[in-house]
């Protein structure tokens, strides 16, 4: 039994196991509530108390909840669908695999470690805007899937070629540092993805090492 297997029931019992089916609800409705109270603004009611906001940002308030509650907030439309697609697209079979309880401490893990690196690289840079978003988990279930499936083949969507799974993980994570650090891409948080990342990461190589009861 490695990192990933665990005793387990069958979920779900159609195509969308039981946590990816509640994320997808959840982050559904927080955006209708987004679009609802906050509108194009990010400083509303929604944005201002669970968007995750820099320590040192003058235009808002950090609180500790906001490290788990920013994963399930997103920019646009097309932001949330592009995340929901990867959560489930990577998400369905690491959530049988895993086991419905061990998926969502995964998931929860990558979202605020990712956040935890947020904070660090804003209070660097001194930055006062908001960050929202489950790219963090999602990039984090890229990286498990990649190490449970490293051979499975993946068709990307641009540019449209096939690729093993561990070579996928490897080119986004490539990707994320050479644009977080170049600063081609302002406005997105690349080292948050790398955050997700690095403490999915972390997570795996601790449940592969715990001694079994």
């Amino acid at each position: 039994m490695n990192q990933f297997q665990q005793p387990r029931r069958r979920v779900g019992g159609g195509s969308i196991p039981d946590v990816i089916f509640i994320l997808l609800i959840v982050n559904g409705l927080m955006f209708a509530a987004q679009n609802m109270f906050d509108g194009p603004y990010a400083g509303g009611p929604i944005g201002s108390n669970f968007a995750l906001w820099p320590l040192n940002s003058f235009a808002g308030d950090f609180y500790p909840w906001q490290l788990v509650t920013y994963g399930f907030l997103h920019g646009n439309f097309t932001h949330l669908l592009f995340n929901m697609f990867m959560l489930w697209m990577f998400g369905r079979e690491l959530e049988v695999l895993m086991g419905t309880r061990r998926f969502l401490t995964y998931f929860l893990t990558c979202v605020i470690g990712a956040g935890i690196v947020q904070l660090i690289v804003a209070g660097m840079q001194g930055g006062g805007y908001p960050t929202i978003g489950a790219s963090g988990g999602v990039f984090g279930i890229l990286l498990a899937f990649g190490m449970a499936f490293p051979n499975r083949m993946i068709l990307l969507l641009i540019p449209p070629i096939p690729m093993k799974a561990k070579y996928l993980v490897l080119l986004a994570g490539a990707i994320e540092l050479f644009v977080g650090v170049s600063g081609m891409s302002p406005g997105i948080a690349h080292f948050a993805h790398l955050g997700g990342m690095l403490f999915g990461f972390g997570l795996l190589m601790y449940w592969k090492n715990k001694p079994r009861r």
